[in-house]
């Protein structure tokens, strides 16, 4: 597969809103200059429906209520835009009103008193969303700080039906019946979750063009920071940010494959690849760890969510990397491959999973096809078993980190960047 391919099979998600003049609604032309202003602050890769994960309210959907979503973002600018999907919605997803505003010390659903900016689509303060249609909104007024924190507010009076959602987010979204979308209170919002809903960017801009120097996270759980101590923004991201001082967006999702699809954690890496990694503006460079879980599915037979499960070789894997590797060159990005953490010990582990990973690591360090590679494998690495996660890096299950491996694996990639 050509990195054409991988750019098409993602693009129906964008093409529909592309056809309707929706996905750029808030630049004021198609000028190369224009598209320079803006700066990817932050990111979610949007997936199915589904109760496979913590809880969550992405299959009941939303009737007259409004959803507030606290995000961090890693870029400074002068205004604002945010980017709503409907990738996977089967019927057009109608947003009654949208308003951003800077989060309260406190980190609940309570908002910065007189910072509420109603965010417009083309003018109007409500949208439809199509089927498979993803949207931008028009920029708003609200000079933010790196690593600030902002809270998006979306009003459905209708019903949305399942919607499309980021299962993992490791801090709490809120729910209120009605509309509290201008609310500066948090009082109204008193049901939660940890996931997020149609909420899958926030960029920044201003009026001059700005620096291409943003990173893309690309891959699965781990990138995804699983195991991370919730409402503390101590994602393998967020560390990244802190250290380089460069936007960084995360576009990792649990359980994601290179090669196969998952009706649980979403399109292969190979599919998702254009819209998600490719379609952030103002980023240089995409950072990929993907393949844990190609090869160790098939080690974990009874987990009904792991399928499919083929058995994967490590040449299979390869040709997939060489996948994105051609799309991100097509585009002129820098693309960092990653090695694959240890995980004996982890249902993932066994005789196939601990040859192809040795295999696949071997390839990520010596053919030289990736930019450059961040060795995860070896850094966070246990002294006394190269195959296990060092305890100290260790958050329980042998195959994610905890809070100090995710800054471990941000120093990591800082070194190489």
């Amino acid at each position: 597969m050509t990195a054409h391919l991988v750019r098409r099979i993602a693009a129906p998600v964008v093409a529909s809103a592309l056809s309707l003049g929706l996905l750029g609604a808030a630049q004021p032309s198609s000028s190369a200059q224009s598209a320079a202003r803006w700066t990817a602050a932050w990111g979610a890769s949007p997936q199915l429906p589904s109760t496979g994960f913590t809880p969550n309210w992405s299959q009941e959907g939303f009737s007259r209520q409004s959803v507030r979503q606290v995000v961090r973002v890693t870029g400074a600018g002068e205004r604002v835009r945010i980017r709503l999907s409907n990738a996977y919605g089967t019927s057009p997803l109608g947003v009654t009103g949208a308003t951003i505003a800077r989060t309260a010390k406190g980190r609940d659903a309570a908002v910065e008193p007189g910072s509420v900016r109603h965010l417009t689509f083309s003018g109007g303060r409500s949208v439809e969303i199509p089927a498979r249609g993803e949207l931008r909104s028009d920029a708003a007024p609200l000079p933010l700080k790196r690593l600030e924190s902002v809270t998006v507010t979306l009003y459905l009076a209708g019903t949305t039906g399942p919607a499309t959602f980021h299962a993992q987010g490791w801090t709490d979204t809120y729910r209120a019946d009605g509309d509290h979308r201008a609310d500066a209170s948090g009082a109204a919002f008193t049901d939660t979750t940890q996931s997020w809903y149609y909420l899958t960017g926030v960029e920044v801009g201003g009026d001059r063009p700005r620096r291409k120097d943003g990173i893309v996270l690309f891959g699965d759980s781990i990138t995804d920071s699983f195991g991370s101590t919730p409402n503390t923004d101590r994602r393998y991201s967020d560390a990244l940010a802190e250290r380089t001082g460069r936007p960084v967006v995360n576009q990792g999702i649990g359980g994601n494959l290179v090669l196969n699809d998952s009706a649980w954690y979403g399109e292969r890496a190979t599919a998702r690849f254009g819209r998600d990694a490719l379609d952030q503006p103002g980023v240089s460079t995409v950072v990929v760890l993907e393949g844990l879980n190609d090869m160790g599915f098939s080690e974990a037979k009874d987990q009904p969510t792991y399928k499919p499960s083929p058995v994967v070789s490590a040449a299979e894997l390869v040709a997939g990397y060489r996948e994105l590797i051609r799309a991100a060159h097509a585009e002129g990005l820098r693309i960092v491959g990653s090695t694959l953490l240890p995980l004996k010990g982890s249902d993932h582990w066994g005789p196939h999973a601990a040859k192809v990973s040795e295999e696949v690591n071997h390839w990520i360090r010596t053919s030289g096809e990736f930019d450059a590679y961040a060795d995860f494998d070896k850094a966070l690495a246990d002294p006394a078993d190269a195959d296990r996660l060092h305890p100290a890096y260790d958050h329980g299950d042998a195959l994610h980190p905890n809070d100090a491996g995710y800054r471990l694996m941000a120093k990591t990639v800082a070194d190489v960047l």
